[in-house]
Formats: C-alpha cells, structure tokens, sequence
C-alpha cells in the first residue's frame, strides 16, 4: 500500500480524531462544527455518486437522484478507476453490512 502524497502531522491527527468517534451521534456532532453544511452534503453526495457508479447506474440518472453535477460525476469516476482505493474501500465495508447493495 502506497503513502499518500497528502499525509502529515495534521492529516495523522485529523484521521485519528475521526477513529476516535464511537458512533453516528458523536460523527453528527464533530462534523457538524469542522464542516460547512455545503461541505458535508457534497462529501455525502460524493459517496452516492460513487455507490451508484459501483451499481451500474448511468450519469443522467445519478445527475437526476443526486443533483451532482456531470463533472463531479466524472471525478468520482476517475476517482474509482485510477484513485487511491478509498471508495472502493469503503463501498465494500458497507455491503459487507447490508447499508449498501451492489451488484
């Protein structure tokens, strides 16, 4: 597995302060005041566009259910076929625990 190009200190901190939360109520309250609203719902967002790629779904219809736009599309996309993993990663967990069908 590859470092990222992005890690540091902070990033390290950052990552273990997400860890350290013990559930959806302690992610809604941290998130809540480390985020703009914007910011969350596209993160949100994001993971939809990505779940719906992994589903076969087409760009018009993730477009029309998730709002994104083609370009953001695109990058969840690029992100699935040449990223670091993350999505598939994280997609994959949450089959794993019914939160998400995919084909």
């Amino acid at each position: 597995m590859t470092i990222s190009k992005l890690k540091s200190p902070e990033l390290d901190l950052f990552f273990q302060a997400v860890l350290s939360l013990e559930d959806s109520d302690e992610c809604y309250r941290f998130f809540e005041d480390i985020c703009t609203v914007s910011e969350l719902k596209a993160m949100s967002q994001r993971l939809e566009v990505a779940i719906m790629l992994r589903q076969g779904c087409k760009y018009q219809e993730i477009v029309d259910k998730t709002g994104a736009s083609t370009a953001t599309v695109s990058r969840v996309k690029r992100c699935l076929n040449y990223g670091a993993d993350g999505y598939t990663l994280v997609i994959d967990r949450l089959a794993k625990l019914g939160a998400v069908e995919i084909d």
